[in-house]
């Protein structure tokens, strides 16, 4: 699959995957930003991406983002198909859980992306469902 991307500042690398059994790009952030301790701070990650009809992207915090005392407010972001204007650029939502200021420096690889294929539902409201009932979310336990 092909996608069009573009980058605010090409003097960051183009996302790339990082070892041969990667599945998502990493993202660098485009400037630095400094977060307050208990605040959101968002990191632009210097792209902008057309993706074809039928996918949708995925942006997600790299394994050891953590490390940096940030975490992503969203989890993950959802990157819907007409999201794909010149200038709508993907950012990191992230929450500073530390108690000091931190420092993402421009540069710092701290997201990863990843597109996917989908096929739009179509909703059969129903009354009841036939299927067996587990126990409620969460319902298979802790081990």
């Amino acid at each position: 699959m092909k996608i069009k991307i573009k980058r605010f500042d090409k003097n960051l690398p183009l996302p790339a995957y990082k070892s041969p059994g990667a599945v998502c790009l990493d993202l660098y952030a485009r400037e630095t930003v400094k977060i307050a301790p208990g605040q959101v701070g968002f990191i632009p990650l210097n792209v902008a991406v057309e993706i074809p009809k039928g996918t949708w992207l995925m942006i997600a915090p790299r394994g050891s983002t953590h490390k940096l005392g940030i975490m992503m407010v969203d989890s993950i972001a959802i990157g819907d198909e007409d999201f794909c204007g010149d200038n709508d650029e993907y950012s990191f939502p992230a929450f500073n859980f530390t108690d000091k200021e931190v420092v993402i420096e421009k540069g710092t690889r701290i997201a990863q992306m990843m597109v996917m294929k989908y096929e739009r539902v179509e909703l059969e409201e129903e009354e009841h469902l036939e299927n067996k009932n587990r126990g409620g979310f969460g319902s298979t336990g802790k081990k």
